[in-house]
C-alpha cells in the first residue's frame, strides 16, 4: 500500500493536522530480539546477570512522521515527528505517552539550506554512527563507551538537543556544514542571575561523504554547566568535546576510526560533572555471503583529577542477515575490561545495562529480528 495512503490514515488517529497533510510519509523501524548478559559485581560480590527480551538492539524501535510543502521559489516547509517505543515492554502509542526522538519545523531552500526549530539530533549524533563498523546499535562499542562516559557526541539520547535551532547546508560535492544551538532555558525555573546561555548546549559539524571516503569533524559545547543546578544559578563552566572520524569503503572490506575527547573545565564533581576523557575506535565490516560481518574496538581513559586515570576497553562482533530489503535477522556479541578506578558500574553494553563493575570484565550476547518500514 502506499506509504502516503498509510500515513493520512495512521495520522487521522494522532493528529488532525497531520491528516490534512498532502505530502506526509510515515516510517519506522521494529525491532527486539534476546539478550543474555553476565559479569562479576566485584570481590565477594557474585555475578550480576541478565536474560531476556530486550528491544531496539540494532535500531532504535521508532514511529516517525515527516512532511513538506512546497512554497515556490525553491522554498518548502518542512517537518518530522519521531517517537521512540519499547516493543517488549508496552511503551507506545495511548500507554502513558511516546518519547520524543526528535520533533522539528522548518525551512527548506533549494539555494540556502534548511533551518529548523525543535528537538533535533546534534553533528555528533550522526557523525559517531556513520564511522563505527557497528553502526548505531545498541551492541556497538563507540556507543557504549561514550554514552557511559558523559559524551554528547554519541549515537544516543544526550545527542539530542532540545529547544534547538540548526541550519544544514545543502551539499557540496559531497561537503556538508551543520550547526545547533540548544537553548538552556535555566531561568524559566525562576532561578537567580540564571540565563538562557546557563546549561545551553552547542555543536558544529563538517562532513565530507564521496564515492568510498567519509570523514566527519565535530565539535560540541555545554555552557555554563550548573553543577548543582537547579542552585547555584549561573556558576558553572563549559564542557568540551573533539570529534574526528571517517570510514572508507575498499568493496571487499570497509574500514572505520575515530578519535574523540572531552574536557570539563569544572572542578566540582556533581550532578553536572563528567570526567575529561578520550575515546578512540577502529572497525571493519565486509560482506560474508547475503549478509555483513563486522568487528570494532574502542578504548576509553578518563582523567581522575584526584586518582589515577581509569580506563576500559571493549571488542564487538556482529553478523546481520538480510531476510529483503526491510527485515533482517541479526547476532551480537560485545566484551568490556575496566581497570579498578573507572567509575561504578563501569563499562558495559548499554542494553540492559548495570552489568559491569570496576576492575572486572562482562559480556553481552544477543540475536534478533528488525524490520524497518
Amino acid at each position: 500500500m502506499n506509504k502516503k495512503l498509510i500515513a493520512l490514515a495512521i495520522g487521522s488517529l494522532v493528529s488532525g493536522a497531520v491528516a490534512a497533510q498532502t505530502n506526509v510519509t510515515v516510517y519506522g523501524v521494529v525491532d527486539a530480539g534476546y539478550v543474555y548478559s553476565s559479569g562479576s559485581a566485584g570481590p565477594g560480590m557474585g555475578t550480576n546477570k541478565f536474560s531476556g527480551i530486550a528491544s531496539g538492539i540494532a535500531a532504535g524501535n521508532r514511529l516517525g512522521f515527516r512532511g513538506e510543502e512546497a512554497l515556490g521559489n525553491g522554498l518548502k516547509a518542512v517537518f518530522t515527528l519521531e517517537y521512540g517505543l519499547d516493543i517488549d515492554t508496552n511503551q507506545g502509542l495511548g500507554t502513558g505517552g511516546l518519547n520524543a526522538r526528535q520533533q522539528f519545523v522548518g525551512l527548506s531552500s533549494a539555494k540556502l539550506g534548511t533551518v529548523a526549530l525543535g528537538r533535533q539530533y546534534s553533528p555528533g549524533f550522526n557523525a559517531a554512527a556513520r564511522n563505527d563498523a557497528l553502526d548505531a546499535t545498541d551492541m556497538a562499542i563507540q556507543s557504549s563507551l561514550s554514552a557511559l562516559n558523559g559524551y554528547t557526541v554519541t549515537p544516543n539520547s544526550p545527542a539530542r538537543f532540545n529547544n534547538s535551532v540548526t541550519y544544514t547546508s545543502n551539499n557540496y560535492s559531497g561537503l556538508t556544514f551543520s550547526a545547533i544551538y540548544g537553548f538552556g532555558e535555566s531561568n524559566l525555573g525562576g532561578l537567580n542571575n540564571a540565563s538562557t546561555s546557563d546549561n545551553g548546549k552547542g555543536g558544529l559539524g563538517l562532513n565530507y561523504a564521496n564515492g568510498p571516503v567519509n570523514v566527519d569533524l565535530v565539535y560540541q559545547t555545554r555552557q555554563n554547566v550548573n553543577i548543582a543546578y537547579p542552585n547555584p544559578a549561573g556558576m558553572g563552566k563549559d564542557i568540551n568535546e573533539w570529534y574526528i572520524g571517517g570510514n572508507y569503503d575498499f568493496k571487499v572490506a570497509k574500514v572505520f576510526a575515530s578519535y574523540q575527547a572531552l574536557d570539563n573545565k569544572n572542578n566540582l564533581v556533581g550532578a553536572g560533572s563528567v570526567d575529561d576523557s578520550d575515546l578512540w575506535t577502529l572497525g571493519v565490516s565486509a560482506p560474508v555471503g547475503p549478509g555483513t560481518a563486522a568487528l570494532s574496538y574502542g578504548k576509553v581513559t578518563t582523567d581522575r583529577r584526584n586518582v589515577a586515570d581509569g580506563s576500559s576497553w571493549g571488542a564487538g562482533a556482529m553478523y546481520t542477515y538480510p531476510l529483503s530489503k526491510r527485515t533482517a535477522v541479526y547476532a551480537a556479541y560485545s566484551y568490556f575490561d575496566n581497570n579498578k578506578h573507572v567509575i561504578v558500574p563501569g563499562q558495559t553494553i548499554i542494553v540492559p545495562g548495570q552489568i559491569g563493575a570496576a576492575n572486572e570484565s562482562n559480556y553481552t550476547l544477543g540475536a534478533g529480528l528488525m524490520h524497518s518500514f
